[in-house]
């Protein structure tokens, strides 16, 4: 088979020749098959039934000309019983054998001969039963013997003669179809014997032809592909494909070549770049080395400022308890001092009714003074006027000099008591100003006390800010320091994957090693040296280990 012919169309060639020896075959085998049918329905439906009807309407005939036989034995021997039996069966041997010639009668005719033959027969057939039987039957009903054995003798074997001989010719008619029927069959089965022989014998040969051409189309490439399969399984990449052709086989060597030529050029790249992953995994693996021990390092800072955050955290919420506290004793100090400065208010204001008070008795006194220093004068002249009366006037000038001594001595009382008011008033004065400046004492304290305490809740609210700001930084340095440590797991686990990295860059450097290239890379490590590095490449690698 040619090599630019392709597989597809070289099996549909075959097939098709396979399938039209085969619709040659089926279409010669039905027509044999329904000429043989034909035979077999035409002997089955024509001539067998035909020779059956023939046959045994014949047959009840001749028991007819038996039963009349019988009847003349019975009439002479005046046996009437069985006369009557006898007659009956007469009656239906014609009955039957009068149904049967007529089904016959009925068929369709093979040829004008039997036709011919047919009526002939009909006639003598109705001829002998109309004019020969019947007759001979009703003289046996009437016991006309000598009429029984005169139409016996003379008239009935000479036209039985003729229907058996006509019914003969017919049944030979319907024999000799059945032969030729046979005869037909056996020719058609002789012919396509040797037909189908023949195109079994053409199919023997295509198909030889065909496996042999298979064989060369495409066994033989598909074992060459599989050669050069192999030989790139092993890592020979150097074994130059030959193409040739342009079937489905060429195609399949053409692109087994394309892949060859990309596996190369895949090959040497991945030649450089396993050198270069090697090269990078190793500055990876240092780099995150480094980094790990840095990361270590800001870990341990971050938790010893994690620990004085801690510290501070505890510090500024004392602060701001305290802060707090003072903000309370504060208000309360501000309550208790706003209650002095009612008290001093009050105090001002009883220092100013005794000043009122005291300037009241001074005038008092001062009439009192008067009373006396005119109750003196009044004493006075009252002893001038005792003097002057003598001795009658004594007792009332010792009244009066005792007046005028309680006069002398409620002047010197209301004086002293004046002088005492006075130092009084004076000193209720001094006092009532100093009262009023320790009023605006604490007034100033209370508004200072009230500064003070607005003051020490601001500070409050901002220590509880500050507190609340530094127990979130708090949180956060802990949260970076739990990152941090993080951090520290995952650059561990880079450096153990960046180490993997480079260990699976050398297995590949070595499986890539397998491959033996032509030209310049022919000085390749051989395939058994390098096939422990790809059972070691079957392994779990080591990356995923540490992911």
């Amino acid at each position: 088979m040619h090599k630019n012919l392709t597989i597809r169309t070289s099996l549909t060639l075959v097939i098709s020749l396979f399938v039209v020896l085969l619709v040659v075959a089926s279409v010669l085998g039905m027509t044999s098959l329904k000429s043989s049918n034909d035979s077999l329905r035409s002997i089955y439906a024509v001539d067998t039934p035909t020779l059956t009807e023939l046959r045994n309407s014949a047959e009840e005939l001749q028991r007819m000309r038996q039963a009349l036989a019988t009847m003349s034995s019975y009439l002479s021997a005046g046996n009437t019983a069985e006369l009557t039996v006898v007659m009956k069966r007469y009656d239906g041997y014609r009955t039957v054998s009068d149904k049967l010639w007529q089904q016959y009668m009925n068929r369709p005719k093979l040829n004008a001969q039997e036709e011919a033959l047919a009526k002939q027969a009909d006639v003598t057939r109705t001829h002998f039963v109309n004019d020969i039987l019947a007759p001979t039957a009703s003289a046996l009903k009437s016991g006309d013997l000598s009429t029984f054995n005169g139409l016996q003798a003379s008239s009935a074997p000479p036209v039985w003669a003729k229907f058996t001989k006509t019914l003969n010719a017919l049944q030979a008619i319907h024999v000799a179809h059945q032969k030729d029927l046979y005869e037909s069959a056996q020719h058609t089965f002789m012919m396509m014997r040797a037909i189908l022989g023949g195109a079994v014998a053409l199919a023997l040969l295509v198909g030889i032809f065909a496996r042999q051409a298979l064989i060369g189309a495409i066994v033989k490439p598909v074992n060459q592909a599989v050669s050069y399969f192999e030989k790139i399984a092993s890592g020979d990449l150097s074994t130059a494909i030959a193409v040739s052709g342009k079937n489905e086989m060429s195609n399949l060597l053409a692109g087994l070549k394309r892949m060859q030529e990309a596996l190369v050029k895949t090959v040497r790249v991945v030649r450089d770049s396993s050198e270069a992953i090697s090269s990078g995994a190793g500055e990876i693996a240092n780099g995150n080395a480094d980094l790990s021990s840095r990361t270590e390092e800001q870990a341990s800072s971050l938790e010893e400022t994690a620990a004085s955050m801690e510290q501070l955290t505890s510090a500024v919420k004392q602060n701001a308890d305290n802060a707090k506290q003072a903000s309370q004793l504060a208000v309360t100090a501000s309550e208790t001092a706003a209650r002095g400065g009612a008290v001093v208010s009050q105090v001002v204001d009883t220092m100013h009714g005794i000043t009122e008070s005291s300037n009241k008795v001074t005038d008092i006194l001062s009439v009192i003074d008067g009373i006396a220093f005119q109750t003196n004068i009044l004493a006075l002249n009252a002893a001038v006027e005792a003097a002057r009366a003598g001795e009658q006037g004594r007792g009332f000038a010792v009244v009066a000099g005792e007046v005028r001594t309680l006069a002398q001595r409620s002047a010197a009382a209301a004086k002293e008591i004046k002088g005492l008011i006075d130092d009084s008033a004076q000193r209720v004065q001094a006092g009532s100003a100093l009262v009023a400046r320790a009023g605006q004492t604490m007034d100033e304290i209370v508004k200072s006390i009230t500064k003070v305490t607005d003051i020490m809740g601001e500070i409050s609210a901002a220590s509880t800010e500050q507190s609340t700001g530094i127990e979130e930084v708090n949180r956060a340095v802990t949260q970076m320091d739990e990152m941090t440590q993080q951090n520290a797991a995952l650059v561990e686990e880079a450096a153990a994957a960046a180490g993997s990295l480079e260990e699976q860059a050398r297995h590949l450097r070595n499986a890539v090693a397998v491959f033996r290239l032509s030209g310049a890379d022919a000085s390749a490590p051989a395939a058994a040296a390098a096939t422990p590095m790809l059972e070691d490449m079957s392994t779990e690698p080591a990356l995923a280990r540490a992911a």
